[in-house]
């Protein structure tokens, strides 16, 4: 782990990670062992491989955590226009404000990319 490094709470993070100095973990993320972060993993993402990619949300560590089906859906939906509607990151943000209904963890995502320095990782292409 590189030096100002923040993680958030619950993020779990695999054996043999290098981190970024500056970068952040979002809370109730998973990283994949061995994968090299030198960008931002966004709040309940799955992140794994070589380069580095957002594969869904991590739905295990959720339900570890007693999410709802309807919190887990709402938050499926906005990973779903963030990472796999071929939108760029503002577009997609612009597009969950109007479709998704906002909650808490919807607005701590979309602060968290907001408020990112070095970017974030993104999903598959």
């Amino acid at each position: 782990l590189a030096g100002h490094i923040i993680i958030e709470d619950y993020a779990v993070i695999g054996g043999l990670v290098p981190i970024h100095q500056f970068c952040q973990i979002g809370r109730y993320s998973m990283i994949g062992g061995m994968t090299r972060i030198t960008k931002d993993v966004v709040p309940f993402g799955l992140v794994a491989g070589y380069p580095p990619r957002v594969y869904g949300l991590n739905i295990v560590g959720l339900r570890r955590h007693n999410f709802s089906n309807e919190r887990i859906d709402n938050l499926k939906k906005t990973f779903d226009i963030l990472f796999r509607s071929g939108l760029n990151v503002s577009q997609a943000l612009k597009k969950i404000e109007e479709d998704v209904e906002s909650n808490g963890d919807i607005t701590h995502l979309i602060n968290f990319i907001g408020n990112s320095k070095r970017g974030i990782i993104t999903g598959l292409k």
